[in-house]
């Protein structure tokens, strides 16, 4: 696979909600090497509290786009340097934000073919999936696949942990929990807005290839969860004779949730990212 050089630079967009600005990187092999219109172009989404200069997230998409794939890494809601309070966020806005990267990526470098989601941004880049097909999704015509790394299976049981965490989010309304050292007020209305979406339903919807990427000693998101997603999607409820999905889980043996315990682990996920985004293109 040949090597490009690279251009990055600081973006930012209008986010899923009025008034609100997302900020973003983008990581493209370099026009001047050849890196010419027409490559794959891929929106990655990162994990519930991280943003897109989270290590992996970085490494990740610099060494896509020396492999020719252009990326855009952007902050959702209240987090990295893009406005708003992440408080008031939940997975309606996410879904918005991720919506409103779509968009400009599309405008900014070209048709998007591939949705990259780490964690809590790939169950969100696989239900913005599932609505590929719709009337008003037109940035995605041209999906070719969507890639998880240690996805969770659904938003309810985080909502679960949250309020198992902080009591006082439920009882009170708000409430603090510590995530990666740093502190993080919740609301209420976060973890209403995590139940009452149906992952389930929406797996089905995915008629798109998928790659799900997932440690069986994952922490933090076990790795049931990239199980139970390979069977919603491959298995969709309906007529029995509508063929299997195609769904691949690769098994990250010993890695870890972030992927930050070893960088051959990094390695590995870029070159084989690089290969299907080329691949679906």
């Amino acid at each position: 696979m040949k090597s490009f050089s690279t251009k990055a630079y600081r973006v930012k967009f209008p986010g899923g909600l009025p008034g609100m600005e997302l900020t973003g990187i983008v990581d493209r092999p370099d026009p001047d090497d050849g890196g010419a219109d027409g490559c794959p172009v891929a929106v990655f989404s990162h994990c519930f509290t991280c943003n897109k200069d989270l290590k992996a997230t970085v490494r990740i998409s610099r060494a896509l786009a020396k492999l020719g794939v252009a990326v855009l890494r952007f902050d959702m809601m209240g987090l990295g340097g893009s406005g708003g309070n992440f408080s008031e966020s939940n997975f309606t806005t996410n879904l918005a934000d991720l919506a409103a990267a779509i968009r400009f990526a599309d405008q900014e470098l070209g048709p998007v073919t591939a949705l990259l989601g780490h964690s809590f941004g790939g169950i969100a880049s696989l239900v913005t999936a599932s609505h590929a097909t719709d009337a008003d999704a037109a940035p995605l015509q041209k999906l070719g696949f969507v890639a998880t790394l240690a996805a969770p299976s659904d938003t309810r049981h985080l909502a679960t942990l949250l309020a198992r965490m902080s009591p006082q989010i439920e009882s009170d309304g708000v409430g603090t929990v510590t995530i990666g050292g740093i502190t993080w007020k919740i609301r209420r209305q976060m973890l209403e807005d995590f139940r009452k979406h149906d992952v389930t339903k929406s797996m089905a919807q995915v008629t798109c290839p998928v790659l799900l990427l997932h440690s069986p000693v994952d922490e933090t998101v076990g790795y049931e969860h990239a199980l139970r997603l390979m069977s919603l999607i491959q298995t969709p409820p309906g007529d029995p004779a509508e063929p299997v999905r195609p769904v691949s889980l690769v098994t990250l043996a010993d890695a870890d949730h972030l992927l930050a315990k070893n960088s051959r682990d990094l390695q590995f996920v870029s070159r084989l990212l690089a290969i299907w985004c080329h691949r679906h293109h």
